[in-house]
């Protein structure tokens, strides 16, 4: 069968593999759409340091069920329409003996460091498989970038007495404002481009800042009478975004990231102790599949207005080379199989 691979940085091809074979406990999914992710691109790009190449990308799955191994319970049909958590959990290192699957120290991803679903056919375990009777293949493709935003929301502990700052408006900065906006709280949200901000506003967002043009921390601080907020989420990666989350940050506030900053970071570590702040990462998701699906379902924000280009699987290094070339032109691509 067909499958996309990236052969070496900034060079994309389609390979030949073999299908897939299928355990008692698994189901074999039809691949109808996968979601191009910063990992892809950055795979793409060769800048990072957790693949090998070549590599067959794409972890935001949506697809449809072909078949399924003897141990599959029936709640799982064949022809339902399904995504899947693409995460793998080791359960005995420190984070799996916690519960915290979605950072198993020996964690491997869909596309990232094992061979990834832009392919026709594959087979996974059921339990990481969720089906959707409402949701279309598209919106089904949007739920793991959705669920990734949405536990970073989870581990700021955001209620609806919080005023919540949230940097960055890619899928999954989205994903933590529709989150945070569905918790009730009180959101502000920063980037650089006006498009999407607008978009953040369509999904929760009180305020908008573009931070080209505004002080972010001259606006939070006008907007919170001095205080700050009581939770910063920085989901862009860049060392001055990582600097001004807890800058942004109240007195006894949480700050969680969830971008991966590409160069070191300094920090006026007064900050820390001062505002007793709570700084936690947040990787992957984790029990946040079933929400987010029932989130989409329930049309409380336009997410159909994420998916700026489906392009055909053909065209898969065509969208990689666009997505490069202009990084803020998408919110989203789909590739079509």
């Amino acid at each position: 069968m067909k499958a996309v691979s990236i052969l070496e940085a900034g060079c994309v091809g389609i390979v030949d593999l073999a299908e897939p074979t299928m355990r008692p406990d698994e189901v074999l999914i039809e691949v109808k759409y996968i979601g191009l992710c910063g990992s892809d691109l950055n795979t793409y790009r060769g800048s990072s340091p957790m693949v090998t190449y070549p590599r067959v990308p794409g972890h935001e799955i949506a697809g449809i069920i072909l078949d399924k191994g003897v141990d599959v319970p029936g709640h799982l049909l064949l022809g339902d329409r399904v995504t899947l958590k693409p995460y793998t959990e080791c359960g005995h290192c420190p984070a799996c003996r916690a519960g915290r699957t979605n950072c198993c120290q020996f964690n491997e991803t869909l596309g990232v460091q094992r061979e990834g679903a832009l392919t026709a056919r594959i087979s996974v375990p059921y339990r990481q498989v969720y089906a959707s009777k409402t949701l279309s293949l598209q919106e089904l493709a949007l739920v793991e970038p959705m669920s990734v935003g949405y536990h970073a929301a989870n581990r700021a502990q955001i209620s609806e007495t919080d005023t919540v700052l949230i940097i960055g408006c890619g899928t999954i900065g989205l994903g933590a404002i529709s989150a945070a906006a569905r918790k009730g709280a009180r959101v502000i949200v920063s980037d650089i481009d006006d498009g999407k901000l607008e978009i953040a506003r369509r999904f929760g967002a009180q305020h908008t800042i573009n931070s080209l043009k505004e002080d972010v921390l001259a606006v939070i601080a006008n907007l919170t009478d001095g205080e700050g907020v009581q939770v910063a989420i920085e989901a862009v990666g860049l060392p001055a975004t990582y600097e001004m989350a807890v800058e942004a940050a109240c007195y006894a506030g949480r700050v969680v990231y969830i971008g991966y900053a590409k160069k070191p970071v300094s920090y006026d570590s007064t900050n820390f102790v001062r505002k007793e702040l709570d700084v936690r990462g947040s990787r992957n998701a984790l029990h946040e599949f079933p929400a987010v699906i029932h989130m989409i379902e329930s049309h409380m924000f336009p997410f159909e207005e994420l998916i700026t280009r489906v392009y055909p699987f053909e065209e898969a290094g065509q969208a990689l080379a666009d997505w490069n070339d202009a990084p803020g032109k998408f919110t989203k691509i789909l590739i079509e199989l």
